[in-house]
């Protein structure tokens, strides 16, 4: 059964940092590019940061510098480092492949106040 269980996620003021994981199970973890997503209020799921098997990392121009996506195929487990964090990333984050064909996880909660 595929599962993508999201956490790390909470309230953090303008500046602060938080660490999201993944945990993935039900597929053949190593074998797919992976990625985080987010939606905020009132908008469309974006796609945040992705990360490919050899581990080449793409971003959203948004998050670019900020954000650093990795992974550990040991634990079938994939991160996002948020640092200097903006109001405007309050939104929920969420992973999948970086095609989004996995059945989407609960998410986590990200709130950032000014």
């Amino acid at each position: 059964q595929v599962q993508l269980v999201e956490s790390g996620g909470g309230l953090v003021q303008a500046g602060g940092s938080l660490r999201l994981s993944c945990a993935v199970s039900g597929i053949i973890f190593r074998f797919n590019a992976m990625g985080w997503y987010r939606q905020a209020p009132g908008k469309q799921r974006e796609l945040v940061a992705t990360i490919t098997t050899g581990r080449t990392t793409k971003y959203a121009d948004s998050v670019k510098g900020r954000f650093t996506i990795s992974r550990d195929n040991a634990k079938n487990t994939v991160y996002l480092q948020m640092n200097s964090l903006e109001p405007e990333d309050t939104a929920v984050y969420y992973c999948n492949t970086d095609n989004s064909y996995l059945p989407w996880g609960q998410g986590t909660q990200v709130t950032v106040s000014s």
